[in-house]
């Protein structure tokens, strides 16, 4: 096709983009190296389709290897619009890779993770965004817990969660879906483990025998139904660090064992980052909420193949994203586009 040409770019079209490009990832670029495909053709495309997470899971689906000892992680990140003014969906919001309150675009994620295998898969996510759908991140996490369990029926036996989603609600809904969590509580929350002899008192006040500190202790939260208790474990990660660990799972009675389970949660924080290293999934440029939704859906799209294609090669997601530089770089060391001389 000449290029100039007027072309409908499709999904397929777009996502190799994102495959390919290194860096740049504006529609002008796009248009700028793809035969056929004018600017105007790009944006047109975004404007007209409607990528759902329901179509990351038709794709995801055949990937994944449940086991009933499985894990479904949550926790959200903010695509870095700090700068945006004009863009849908931005708003100011705690970002924790910033360790403050930036302006942004709000993700939920939710991940599969097969400990057997040591692997995991992205199976879920929401755009948080209250002012269009009225729904807090509590609900979207809420909404694709019960959904992973009814609509996609993965077997998992543990939810784990960041601190933000330590709520009242939320944990009881966990425990009567019969599963167990896991999740950091703030230090500030006040709880009881006197059974109701003595007032409620800051987590990070409570004294810990050595038998404690290595077993956990059973405690009452404030607020949650008279007579619940969940097992606390404090697991001190360093000298200015230190997390308080609550579980329904009033069997655990070992510290270590515990800060296994917690390691978990990190393979979210694995995809986050590769997410936006790898997808340039806080990269798009466009004002309107609808292509924003198709570039981050797109984006999702894109981990997953980059993902499967590290897995089947052996290599790391960065190494296959980044080595298609590869063969350039030796051409350009055999024969310089342009050369180096010295005056």
């Amino acid at each position: 096709m000449l290029r100039g040409m007027k072309a409908k770019v499709t999904r397929l079209n777009y996502c190799q983009f994102l495959v390919s490009t290194q860096i740049n990832y504006t529609l002008t670029y796009f248009a700028d190296h793809a035969t056929g495909f004018s600017h105007d053709a790009v944006k047109a495309y975004l404007e007209r389709d409607k990528i759902t997470p329901r179509l990351l899971w038709e794709q995801v689906k055949g990937d994944v290897v449940t086991s009933p000892e499985g894990f479904i992680l949550f926790d959200d990140t903010v695509a870095d619009k700090n700068h945006s003014r004009q863009m849908e969906l931005v708003r100011r919001q705690y970002s924790g890779n910033a360790h403050g309150v930036i302006r942004g675009i709000g993700i939920v994620t939710c991940v599969y993770v097969n400990p057997e295998l040591d692997r995991f898969w992205v199976i879920d996510y929401r755009l948080f965004a209250p002012d269009q759908d009225g729904k807090t991140k509590l609900e979207h996490m809420r909404e694709m817990l019960d959904n992973a369990i009814s609509d996609k029926q993965l077997p998992f036996k543990t939810v784990l969660m960041d601190t933000w989603y330590a709520e009242r609600k939320l944990m009881l809904h966990i425990e009567r879906l019969g599963k167990l969590y896991f999740c950091p509580i703030k230090s500030n929350r006040r709880v009881d483990e006197t059974e109701g002899q003595q007032p409620y008192q800051r987590v990070d006040e409570l004294t810990w025998s050595e038998e404690e500190e290595a077993q956990g202790k059973l405690i009452h939260i404030k607020d949650f139904p008279k007579g619940h208790q969940v097992k606390l474990f404090r697991l001190v990660l360093s000298t200015e660090r230190t997390d308080y660990i609550v579980t329904n799972d009033l069997s655990q009675n070992d510290t270590s064992d515990t800060q296994e389970v917690c390691a978990q949660r990190w393979k979210i924080e694995q995809f986050h980052r590769e997410a936006k290293q790898v997808t340039g999934i806080e990269q798009c440029q466009c004002r309107k909420a609808r292509i924003i939704r198709n570039h981050i859906g797109c984006a999702m799209l894109v981990w997953r193949r980059l993902a499967q294609v590290a897995r089947d090669t052996g290599r790391t997601i960065y190494q296959v994203k980044f080595g298609m530089l590869d063969d350039y770089m030796r051409q350009e060391l055999r024969s310089p586009s342009v050369a180096m001389s010295f005056a």
